[in-house]
């Protein structure tokens, strides 16, 4: 039996698009979504202020934000004495990239349904 070595091989998008699986991982947490909502609406925060809202100790959210960290979506730096958490937009910004051909297809099979179904005004009459 011989097997066709291009089926073999796979391709990994998300190697193509230089990201990696932490980003996904680092997302998959509310507390940790939840912190990257509080840096987009809020700027940059030390970890005191990120806490203020949270019902968690200080060690579990210093956790999350290493692991944001890892991912590259927040960064963290010293101003004076206190460590400031502040986004990175990069990563995200390749995920998006990464996820709008799919958002695109989803978009048009939505719109093809829509136009199938017609709009409410038609349906009436």
């Amino acid at each position: 039996m011989q097997t066709d070595t291009a089926s073999l091989l796979t391709c990994n998008h998300l190697v193509a698009y230089g990201m990696s699986m932490d980003i996904f991982k680092a997302l998959s947490d509310p507390t940790r979504r939840h912190i990257i909502e509080q840096l987009y609406h809020h700027g940059p925060q030390s970890i005191k202020q990120l806490g203020l809202d949270l019902p968690m100790s200080r060690q579990a959210l210093t956790k999350h934000l290493n692991r944001l960290i890892s991912a590259k979506i927040v960064r963290a730096d010293f101003e004076g004495k206190e460590k400031v958490h502040r986004l990175n937009a990069k990563p995200v910004d390749e995920l998006l990239r990464w996820l709008a051909p799919f958002a695109q297809r989803w978009d048009q099979k939505l719109n093809n349904l829509q136009t199938h179904l017609g709009t409410p005004d038609e349906q009436e009459n």
